[in-house]
């Protein structure tokens, strides 16, 4: 496991202690200079973005995109400190308000100056119903514009993490929005057709000069980003390729032969062939990221079962069934060639509220596993769709399909494109499903509300596919959203994750490993997020 010292040191209880103001450097808000020559990057990763709307699908892959166009008020970089963005600086002038001071003299990339009133527009936005974003404003009760450069927002409780979760809430330009009939965001879910899924109009360092869906996007450099000048010294890259290889080996032969300059998705089994290559480098760490599997728990019938009349999924010693049937260290070793870390719990020790003893697994044991099944009614097993996306721990998921059926639930592996997989999972369609969930507040809260609270008290927020729900639960993380001690409250975290533990709400299985892979005279830096921002990348 890498230990990552510094990001440690960080984070540490980094949601309860951001109450202090924060305020940029006046030598970081110099005038733009003219922009120096710059270099084409290519990039090739293994999903698109699902849309171009940035408050429709809160998704890794659509994130990494729709970042370098969009911007939020506040940045996180490279180091994952809290940077200014298109706020300059920031403070909790109450219990319930913090206030945001905003950037002057920024234009979104069609002309229109940014002010208060995008930023206000763009935070309701976020909370409207059809948003995915709504985890990151969960207790905003609004956003009010406080002078032509200064926002507030109110929270219906103290909290905090204010600033952490609006480095994930994308600024949109309120006119453009209200002229384009994309004032609330597209309806993933339900494939909803909107300007924004095609169209965008940023503040940020890329605007898009040509799109290709699921094949090629490129960007070009927005000469008149504020942030050109003093960006200089880090990135220079003035023309962006974001490449979809969704294939492994075409995405690995396309890096050997220098047709493109990193991989953002290395295959496991093809890390120490690219590290032999002497032209080549692979950044290795562990992700902020957790896979785990889902069950729907709420069906009275599960779809595509061969069990009639009543959902196995409902039963707590078939859920332990499927727990004891996976030998975790195995898929590790064998299938992802060391590039995982097996674990009991929801969230990675970067997460604040990570404890080890909410981090050990159920033992792997066959016998056990046939023994619940057997005591539920299901001594011959039972047959059930598992859905999980393609390019991402899809070979984990055959692993686990594999296992299950040594223990007799026949596992029918269902791999699709994230495109479809994603809308599947928010029309909570999937029976049985695999998911990767990163934390990009980094803290515990973010997980309790987006995928274990019941959906009834979550609401827009909720990623709980499967329905899991638990009164006692879903009473502790209402507690924890108030607490203001923070041992309490990690406290709390800690009995909530056990209690979810206990009832095995979800199966965790691994956190993620992330090796990038790039060529020499690259310089980006490996990221626990799992996120690159063009702006820092320099090329030789």
């Amino acid at each position: 496991m890498a230990p990552f010292p510094l990001l440690r040191r960080l984070l540490a209880g980094a949601a309860l202690t951001a109450l202090a103001a924060w305020a940029e450097p006046a030598s970081a808000q110099s005038a733009n200079a003219a922009p120096a020559p710059g270099r084409t990057f290519r990039l090739a990763t293994s999903v698109d973005a699902a849309t171009l709307d940035p408050h429709a699908t809160n998704a890794l892959f659509t994130f990494a995109v729709v970042s370098q166009i969009y911007e939020p008020l506040v940045h996180r970089g490279d180091d994952l400190r809290l940077q200014p963005g298109l706020a300059t600086r920031w403070e909790q002038v109450e219990p319930t308000r913090w206030r945001f001071h905003l950037r002057d003299g920024v234009r979104f990339h069609g002309g229109e100056p940014f002010t208060a009133e995008d930023a206000a527009f763009s935070i309701a936005r976020a909370k409207a119903p059809t948003s995915n974003y709504g985890i990151y404003v969960d207790t905003v009760e609004r956003a009010e514009v406080a002078g032509p450069l200064v926002v507030d927002i109110i929270t219906r409780t103290p909290d905090a993490s204010i600033p952490d979760k609006l480095t994930r809430v994308l600024i949109m330009s309120r006119p453009w929005s209200e002229a384009n009939r994309a004032t609330q965001p597209q309806n993933f879910g339900q494939r909803e057709e909107t300007h924004t899924v095609r169209n965008t109009n940023g503040t940020g360092p890329y605007v898009i000069r040509r799109r290709e869906v699921d094949q090629r996007t490129v960007f070009g450099r927005n000469d008149a980003w504020w942030g050109i000048a003093a960006n200089a010294a880090r990135g220079n890259v003035s023309e962006y390729h974001h490449i979809i290889l969704s294939s492994d080996a075409t995405r690995v032969a396309a890096l050997l032969s220098g047709e493109v300059d990193m991989v953002h998705v290395v295959p496991a089994q093809d890390v120490e062939r690219i590290r032999r290559q002497p032209n080549l480098r692979v950044l290795e760490g562990q992700e902020n990221r957790t896979v785990f599997l889902g069950m729907n728990q709420e069906l009275d019938e599960l779809p595509g079962s061969d069990v009639r009349g009543r959902n196995p999924f409902k039963d707590l010693r078939v859920r332990q069934a499927i727990y004891h049937a996976i030998d975790m260290n195995a898929i590790r070793a064998r299938t992802l060639r060391g590039q995982a870390v097996p674990t009991g719990s929801m969230w990675t020790q970067f997460v604040n509220g990570w404890s080890e003893d909410t981090d050990r697994r159920l033992p792997y044991d066959r016998d056990a596993a046939r023994r619940l099944l057997a005591e539920a009614g299901y001594p011959n097993g039972f047959t059930v769709p598992l859905d999980c996306p393609v390019g991402t721990y899809d070979e984990a998921c055959q692993a686990v399909t594999a296992m299950l059926a040594q223990v007799g639930i026949r596992a029918q592996l269902n791999l699709q494109p994230n495109t479809i997989f994603s809308a599947r999972i928010q029309r909570r369609e999937p029976p049985f499903y695999g998911l990767s969930w990163g934390v990009p507040t980094f803290d515990a809260l973010y997980t309790l509300r987006s995928i274990m609270m019941s959906r009834a008290a979550a609401g827009v927020a909720s990623w709980n596919a499967g329905g899991w729900s638990n009164p006692a639960f879903d009473a502790l993380v209402l507690r924890i959203e108030v607490e203001p001690d923070a041992e309490r409250r990690r406290a709390m975290i800690r009995e909530a994750h056990a209690l979810h533990n206990d009832q095995v709400g979800h199966v965790p299985l691994y956190h993620v490993m992330i090796p990038w892979a790039v060529r020499a005279g690259v310089h980006v830096n490996h990221r626990a997020d799992n996120q690159f921002q063009i702006r820092e990348v320099r090329v030789d």
